[in-house]
């Protein structure tokens, strides 16, 4: 299994920006030349939009399977990449990128976590997911602060005051799940109906019912206060009524909006938010660095998983040189080697 890891510093030879499934094959086409990986997304989790988005959807064009689960193929890419002991930075966002004098690449995410590698490679599928933001004043101004939009760890809310903010399955996920570590949860949905599961939604609704939580239906988080450290939201009805919540987190949870973030900054060829590469290897303008996936685009580039596949595999070989001192990747059949291992 991928193994997330908290080391500030990393070493690897590839560094694979989005851990969606085309990151995934990306490492085990990495690890059948030797090659160690480490994945970097902003995501909680593996598994890119399939993983945040529609993991229940059925997915028809994976060739050996008539149709499987999104989640289902994450699952299998994770366990088909488990022989070469990947490691990973979850929940960070790549912000810097530096060409280095013996030209490997040292990246830096949001958080300070720095890695050193030879190879880069971009998976990051439609960009880099980020938070919708609700329009509240000085919402940046508190934001490592008090804000969370993704929650990494639940442990760090246990016995704290939050407010969350949200209709969806997320909001209505978490609440449940952090009404029995925090001391007080409020959920404040500019609706009268949820857009989660209906089963979710009753259990929300159930919880407020016996004072478990506190409920704010069609009402919104409008302003935010504290004194260096957020203290308090004050939430608005429809009506114009407004309430002053003391809290120690606020969590905004209204989904995420793709963008190619950063690494628009990079100097790479760029054809409408998509990364130019050469089709010999998937290559960038920029030595060192390849594109795979859905974020780059080629004369006949079709967005699919299947083909990103494609890509990883020649990307591999190229990229090997490079990780290699320029000699040429040995290819061998999987059924010749037997199962792979590192």
């Amino acid at each position: 299994m991928v193994q997330s890891i908290e080391d500030k510093r990393v070493e690897t030879d590839i560094c694979t920006i989005g851990a969606g499934p085309v990151g995934l094959f990306a490492v085990f086409e990495a690890g059948l030349l030797k090659m160690r990986c480490h994945l970097i997304d902003a995501l909680p989790q593996i598994g890119g939009q399939l993983s945040e988005i529609y993991p229940k959807k059925p997915i028809y064009d994976i060739p050996g399977y008539p149709d499987i689960l999104a989640q289902d193929l994450v699952n299998n890419l994770e366990q088909q990449i488990a022989p070469f002991h990947p490691t990973a930075t979850l929940g960070e966002r790549v912000e810097e990128l530096d060409r280095l004098e013996d030209d490997s690449f040292r990246l830096q995410t949001n958080e300070g976590t720095e890695v050193f590698c030879k190879v880069v490679v971009i998976a990051g599928g439609l960009g880099c997911f980020e938070p919708r933001k609700p329009a509240v004043e000085n919402l940046e101004q508190y934001e490592g602060k008090g804000i969370a939009y993704i929650i990494k760890n639940p442990e760090k809310f246990r016995g704290k005051k939050l407010v969350l903010a949200g209709g969806g399955d997320s909001a209505l996920d978490w609440t449940l799940y952090l009404s029995e570590l925090a001391e007080e949860v409020t959920l404040v949905h500019r609706g009268s109906t949820f857009r989660g599961a209906p089963d979710s939604a009753e259990k929300v609704m159930s919880l407020a019912d016996q004072k478990k939580i506190n409920l704010q239906l069609n009402a919104n988080v409008t302003a935010i206060q504290g004194n260096g450290m957020l203290n308090a939201c004050v939430i608005t009805d429809k009506a114009k009524n407004s309430v002053t919540v003391d809290t120690d987190y606020f969590i905004p949870l209204f989904g995420l909006s793709p963008k190619l973030g950063p690494i628009a900054d990079w100097n790479l060829n760029l054809d409408r938010n998509a990364i130019v590469v050469n089709t010999e290897d998937y290559s960038t303008n920029v030595p060192g660095i390849y594109a795979i996936g859905d974020i780059n685009t080629y004369p006949g580039k079709l967005k699919l998983i299947l083909c990103g596949f494609h890509e990883a595999a020649l990307m591999s070989h190229s990229a090997y040189r490079i990780v290699s001192g320029g000699k040429k990747p040995s290819f061998k059949y999987t059924t010749v080697n037997g199962a792979p291992t590192m």
